[in-house]
């Protein structure tokens, strides 16, 4: 069974926003391992120079690194820059990474700052949910949702219409 891992920085905030993935994550049981780490978010001034946000970056990278590596994983940023997919395309997508002999598939969502270059470039694939903006916790819901709805699309559920 392949297992799905949404790595993201921070927590999410909002019992509202906790239940939605608690629920995907129940649904997607049946398909699939799935799990969200957390991981700490780094500590900012109200009003951080580029500097600091590059380090901070790094210091998220660096936790991300035993994901990253893992045996087995094929990497995905989450990234404005990323290619947009239709739910039946990341459906595709999600049943080729399994076919080409990976196990983990590893959804990475980084801090309001993005992601660090590098943590981008040790990435198959950049994926972009949307040309507009969302709020991280609430693209972490909506980013486990689509999971689910790839893995019912091919299993021919009725969940995807």
């Amino acid at each position: 069974m392949t297992s799905v891992n949404i790595i993201c920085v921070g927590k999410l905030k909002e019992s509202y926003l906790r239940d939605a993935c608690s629920e995907y994550a129940k649904r997607l049981s049946a398909y699939c391992k799935f799990s969200v780490v957390e991981l700490s978010e780094s500590r900012l001034s109200d009003n951080p120079s580029q500097k600091e946000i590059e380090a901070a970056l790094s210091s998220e990278a660096k936790l991300m690194q035993p994901y990253l590596s893992a045996k087995g994983a094929y990497n995905i940023a989450m990234c404005i820059e990323g290619k947009q997919l239709s739910s039946p395309e990341l459906s595709r997508t999600i049943e080729k990474i399994s076919v080409d002999g990976f196990s983990v598939i590893n959804f990475v969502i980084g801090s309001s700052f993005g992601i660090d270059e590098g943590v981008k470039n040790q990435c198959r694939m950049r994926l972009s949910m949307s040309k507009m903006t969302f709020p991280h916790q609430l693209a972490r819901v909506m980013l486990s949702e689509q999971i689910y709805r790839a893995f019912a699309i091919s299993a021919n559920s009725k969940y995807h219409k």
